[in-house]
């Protein structure tokens, strides 16, 4: 994301993910392409894998609600982190529905479009690395 070919990329760690996931705000909004803008512009390259970013993504979002099962809090608030263009993640666990409730619990309004839901003017709500 956000590098042509030949551009130099990074190959993100998952503690970096970790780290600008867990720094999101209550009430404010990241996408994949901003968490990738923020790694590469760290490591002073033109973008980053958006692949292994997802990865890395579903793996925080899997592994905080199965500690949250087991009475634990990794603090990682990682319905905040949408998909590019403020989509919601079908694939966080629940699916849209509980990753809508999360977001509605804050106060943001998401609207269906068909199987697909997105935050109404998400851009509003960026945080800025």
């Amino acid at each position: 994301m956000g590098a042509d070919e030949g551009d130099d990329v990074v190959l993100v760690n998952p503690d970096e993910v970790l780290e600008i996931m867990g720094k999101i705000p209550y009430g404010k909004l990241i996408t994949i392409v901003e968490i990738c803008k923020g790694i590469a512009g760290k490591h002073k390259v033109q973008g980053c894998c958006s692949l292994t970013t997802g990865i890395f993504i579903m793996t925080a979002a899997n592994a905080s609600e199965e500690a949250i099962l087991e009475g634990k809090n990794l603090n990682i608030p990682y319905w905040r982190t949408l998909k590019t263009d403020g989509y919601l993640n079908e694939k966080y666990p629940g699916g849209i529905t509980e990753h809508q409730k999360l977001l509605e619990n804050e106060g943001f309004k998401v609207i269906r479009k068909g199987k697909k839901a997105y935050i109404e003017n998400w851009q509003d709500n960026l945080v800025t690395l």
